[in-house]
């Protein structure tokens, strides 16, 4: 049992202010709990925390946000979020445990009655109040775990600032009204105690739970980070910073001391699953540094993301992503016609479709989509294609994989192409794209051939 020590009274004042997010397995269990709490207090600039679900558990409220999901298999899913929950109160002291043991209660069975109605009609409304229980149960958590180590904690619900649009799933933050409401409710509270909040979700202004969709929680401390004016934000994850490609892909990667916002930005919107693109924008726009490293080796360090870095090498990184989906149209109606891309993307935006990648030629136009994993449906559906093809022709190409070459100069540098193709001049490639970026080449490839570029790639140009 773990002995809860009296809690400071006061903070000492700090000349920094750091928001700090912990992601799903800094959050884990208690030992996960108690290593981030400790980064929090030996760190006195910390003064906002937002976490997301523990790990395992937002995988089981997705589970329960579907529809059908019938009463037996939901009280299956409750009682496993209870176990990895109840997990953690366990370690704490007796003076602690009763209480959150009851909030923890509280809020499962409220999350009881959210499942049942969502199996009996289903909702998109009704799924954002499901998905948000992790982070409600995680941060309640995670503010006692800290006041049993000494720290002055408390916590905060991020409702009360983070007001959305009611676009359930992806709902927009209203930045204007976030910032106003941090100066209300939350700036005074920093001097004396370290604020502990939820990631990911928001609310409408009808009152309505709302999430913000994937990258949620480092978007939402990203823009708590920008509305308090933080002097830093930093992201703790269970990986020792930002690496030159995925390490599960090949040995030689290695860790990237700093990076650029530029670098850091094509990055993440090109597959690197470390920090999500969106993220970035607050961070930019108040140019406050972003560091990326391992709540679980803090001493390690990791990667510093700011706008001026000491070096800016040719090739920084290559990142990859996978399920990818390539639209082709076609039509003779394009040839010395305008407006015919106009009507395309029309149709796209009618469907709240986002467009990645875009090459033409004269009669036709080449689309990529991500179709990223866990996406409770497919982006691209039948009713696009249908509507698509009353204008031209259409073809979807399915199992390919997008790779970029994150770097430098990279639409100006002389043999660029001759390093990177003649590298892999025994694989077929559906499409490439450069020129528009000076940070980046990116090309589809068989899903099948993906790993084996990434290697011979990375070997040659980082080896």
């Amino acid at each position: 049992m773990f002995i809860q020590e009296s809690p400071q009274q006061t903070l000492k004042e700090s000349s920094s202010f750091t928001v700090a997010k912990f992601g799903g397995t800094s959050v884990a269990d208690f030992q996960a709990m108690l290593r981030c709490a400790h980064i929090i207090k030996n760190d006195n600039s910390n003064r906002l925390v937002v976490v997301s679900a523990s790990a395992g558990v937002t995988n089981y409220l997705v589970r329960l946000s579907k529809k059908n999901i019938s009463v037996v298999e939901q009280t299956e899913i409750i009682t496993h979020i209870g176990t990895i929950q109840f997990n953690i109160t366990q370690h704490l002291s007796n003076v602690i445990v009763q209480t959150l043991n009851a909030e923890i209660t509280a809020l499962l069975d409220e999350l009881s009655v959210h499942a049942l109605k969502q199996s009996q009609q289903y909702s998109a409304k009704q799924g954002d109040a499901i998905l948000s229980f992790g982070e409600q149960l995680s941060s309640r958590l995670f503010a006692q775990v800290l006041q049993s180590i000494g720290v002055n904690s408390a916590y905060f619900n991020v409702q009360q600032v983070m007001k959305t649009n009611s676009l359930y799933g992806k709902a927009v933050v209203d930045i204007e009204q976030l910032a106003s409401a941090c100066s209300e409710w939350l700036t005074p509270k920093f001097t004396k105690q370290v604020i502990v909040t939820q990631g990911f979700i928001g609310q409408d202004g009808l009152g309505e739970t709302t999430t913000l969709g994937r990258g949620g929680s480092d978007y939402s401390a990203a823009l708590l980070a920008e509305a308090l004016n933080a002097n830093n934000l930093a992201i703790w994850t269970d990986v020792v910073g930002i690496f030159t490609t995925d390490p599960r892909i090949t040995e030689q990667a290695r860790a990237i001391k700093e990076i650029s916002f530029g670098e850091a930005a094509e990055m993440a919107t090109f597959g690197a699953k470390i920090l999500h693109p969106a993220t970035l924008i607050p961070a930019m726009r108040k140019n406050i540094p972003v560091f990326v490293g391992s709540s679980k080796e803090p001493e390690k360090g990791g990667t510093q993301i700011k706008q001026v870095v000491a070096s800016s090498p040719t090739y920084r990184s290559i990142a990859l992503r996978r399920e990818q989906t390539l639209v082709t149209v076609k039509s003779p109606a394009m040839l010395h016609a305008s407006g015919f891309l106009a009507k395309v993307f029309s149709i796209l935006a009618k469907h709240e479709l986002s467009v990645d990648l875009i090459t033409t030629s004269e009669i036709s136009v080449a689309l990529t989509f991500d179709n990223p994993s866990g996406s409770t449906q497919a982006l691209l559906t039948s009713a696009v294609v249908q509507e698509l093809e009353q204008l031209c022709e259409v073809t979807v190409e399915h199992g390919l994989s997008l790779v970029a070459v994150i770097g430098n100069g990279l639409d100006s540098a002389k043999g660029i192409g001759q390093s990177i193709f003649n590298t892999i001049n025994d694989v077929n490639i559906r499409l490439i794209c450069h020129g528009a970026s000076a940070n980046n080449l990116c090309f589809l490839v068989d899903e099948q051939d993906a790993n084996n570029v990434v290697e011979k790639l990375h070997n040659e140009l980082f080896t």
